[in-house]
């Protein structure tokens, strides 16, 4: 039985709040593709055992609290999380030391591109948190909306292919490469508009 199949039976059962409780647990760094449980999420909705409007506004709100936990975590006890036992498993100080090269140079455009990094996200969430560099506000907006993207595509890609599962598994591949694209795409026009903006700037400082 594949990592899927589980999960939908473990959802048929328990409904939103398995669904819930499991992305709380992806944004804390378990070894639970989100992909996947979003997904199955779906597939239950396509199955008759819930709402997948409500389905979707439920693993949009697990999705969002797991991240904010983490960085309110990294924002709290900052590098000293390091030595958590829990969190020294999930994030290695090797991991944390590239992460925090990597938000030194990138800053808000990695914090929207975690959302399409598994196994990157909780790093990337905990050490946003713990350079006290970003306001949870502009955090939460920017995390929230790469999950404005990636939840629902997952959700309903569960859905619609609740019944056909061979379809099911070609669209989750190709789901993944398309959100790649989407998120780069987003990514460049919001680079542009930067670009745009600071020329704007300069030439009325100059007139």
């Amino acid at each position: 039985m594949t990592l899927l199949e589980r999960l939908i039976l473990l959802f048929a059962e328990s409904g939103y709040l398995a669904v819930f409780a499991a992305l709380l647990l992806c944004g804390a760094g378990a070894p639970l593709p989100e992909d996947i449980t979003l997904v199955a999420g779906g597939v239950i909705a396509g199955l008759g055992f819930a709402n997948v409007h409500v389905m979707a506004a439920v693993a949009l709100v697990g999705v969002l609290a797991g991240d904010a936990a983490m960085f309110l975590l990294g924002h709290r006890h900052g590098a000293r999380i390091m030595q958590w036992p829990l969190v020294a498993r999930l994030l290695t100080p090797e991991r944390y030391g590239r992460v925090q090269e990597k938000f030194a140079r990138y800053g808000n455009r990695l914090l929207f591109l975690a959302r399409f990094l598994p196994g990157m996200r909780t790093a990337v969430y905990v050490t946003a948190g713990a350079t006290h560099r970003v306001s949870f506000l502009r955090f939460f907006l920017l995390d929230g909306l790469a999950a404005l993207i990636s939840v629902p595509v997952w959700v309903y890609l569960g859905y619609f292919g609740a019944n056909n599962r061979e379809w099911l598994a070609m669209w989750i591949g190709r789901g993944k490469h398309g959100i790649w694209i989407l998120a780069g795409l987003l990514a460049v026009a919001g680079l542009v508009l930067c670009w745009r903006r600071r020329r704007h700037a300069r030439c009325g400082m100059d007139d």
